[in-house]
C-alpha cells in the first residue's frame, strides 16, 4: 500500500512540476528556496526557505533529528528568522534563488 502512495504522490509532483518530497528536503539541505504553497486557510504563500545550517543562528538549530510529522516539511525561513513548516501536497510552486554560498 506505502508504494501504491508513494507513486500517487510522485505523479502528483510530476504533474505540479515540482520536485518529489525526498528531493525537496535534500535541495534544502543545499540551498536557499523560494516555494510558494497553499495555506490550510487557502492563502497562497511564497516563502523563502532552507535547511542549511550557516543560516540558521546557532542557538535555533535542531537538537536532534527528529522526523517532521508524514507529509510535512519543517524548513528556516529566511525573511521571518524563524521556524515554520509546511504541508508538502500544497506546494504549487518550487524556485532556487541561487543561494548556496557553499
Amino acid at each position: 500500500m506505502d508504494r501504491i502512495k508513494d507513486m500517487v504522490k510522485d505523479t502528483v509532483a510530476d504533474l505540479k512540476g515540482i520536485p518529489k518530497e525526498i528531493d525537496l528536503v535534500d535541495w534544502l539541505r543545499k540551498e536557499v528556496l523560494e516555494v510558494t504553497f497553499n495555506k490550510l486557510d487557502g492563502d497562497e504563500r511564497i516563502m523563502t526557505c532552507t535547511k542549511m545550517d550557516k543560516f540558521i543562528p546557532e542557538d535555533k538549530r535542531p537538537k536532534t533529528d527528529k522526523a517532521p510529522k508524514e507529509g510535512t516539511v519543517t524548513v528556516w525561513d529566511i525573511k521571518a528568522d524563524g521556524w515554520r513548516s509546511f504541508r508538502y501536497d500544497r506546494v504549487t510552486k518550487v524556485e532556487s534563488r541561487g543561494i548556496d554560498f557553499s
